[in-house]
């Protein structure tokens, strides 16, 4: 068990939801926080909110830009200090059916959801695989481990998994470890942030109501936030907000290995 009081965490996404359930996690155990989002009205309420538990810097960063990824990075190094903790939290939630999709789309989704925590890693691990430590949590979702219908999610939530898992195998022997966090259900308002995006990948009206009634069915952000750190603590591989995912992931596991 690990104890980061003192270090420097830099998240994205980390204005609302899940991301600023973490910062607030982190905050309260004495992590100086730099916090990113695209979301400036946002981003400001979180570093009002922030100031009071740590010492907190905000930043306004759309995870596709990598030139902006290593300013920001850069900027936030010589107002902080070397950052130990990375957790690319940035996310959309996508949906196009089969007959609507289109390369507009793929390339937003990806961009956002895959792409941005690529960049978030290729930014931040060669730092850290030169200090010989660190810890990066990248947010994928249950999606990323059992597939639904949803395509443009899936895709890339499986990816962030994959890049997970194979990156905690590659970068142990330099001291820096990984973890994934696949959440269930948590009103985290993603649904109405995707529908303010400039491509028209949000869910269609007549699902949103039961979507949103389905994430709230979960644990607040601030709940997650602490299981977040509780896990990455520990140096568990995989962070789960719940216990949904099981009976999926079991029929899952026993259909694969029947195929093998």
């Amino acid at each position: 068990m690990r104890s980061w009081t003192g270090s420097v965490a830099f998240l994205t996404g980390g204005a609302r939801g899940i991301g600023l359930g973490i910062a607030r996690a982190l905050g309260k155990r004495g992590v100086r926080l730099a916090v990113t989002d695209v979301d400036a009205v946002a981003l400001e309420r979180a570093g009002e909110e922030l100031a009071d538990l740590t010492e907190v810097t905000t930043h306004r960063l759309d995870v596709r830009d990598r030139d902006s990824f290593a300013a920001v990075a850069d900027e936030v190094e010589r107002e902080l200090g070397q950052v130990d903790l990375l957790f690319n939290n940035a996310g959309i939630v996508p949906f196009a059916l089969p007959e609507d999709l289109t390369y507009d789309k793929w390339d937003l989704s990806l961009a956002v959801n895959l792409t941005g925590v690529v960049n978030g890693v290729q930014t931040f691990l060669p730092r850290m695989i030169e200090r010989g430590a660190g810890h990066i949590v990248n947010t994928a979702s249950g999606a990323g481990l059992v597939a639904d219908s949803n395509v443009l999610y899936v895709t890339a939530k499986f990816a962030v998994v994959g890049l997970s898992e194979s990156l905690r195998l590659a970068a142990a022997r330099h001291g820096v470890g990984v973890s994934v966090l696949c959440p269930g259900p948590v009103d985290t308002g993603i649904v109405a942030n995707t529908r303010t995006l400039e491509a028209d990948v949000a869910l269609r009206d007549d699902l949103v109501p039961a979507v949103e009634e389905f994430l709230r069915s979960g644990p607040g952000i601030d709940e997650v936030g602490e299981m977040v750190v509780a896990a990455m603590n520990a140096g568990k591989p995989w962070i789960f907000t719940g216990d949904e995912v099981r009976p999926h992931l079991e029929e899952r596991m026993k259909a694969l290995l029947a195929s093998v």
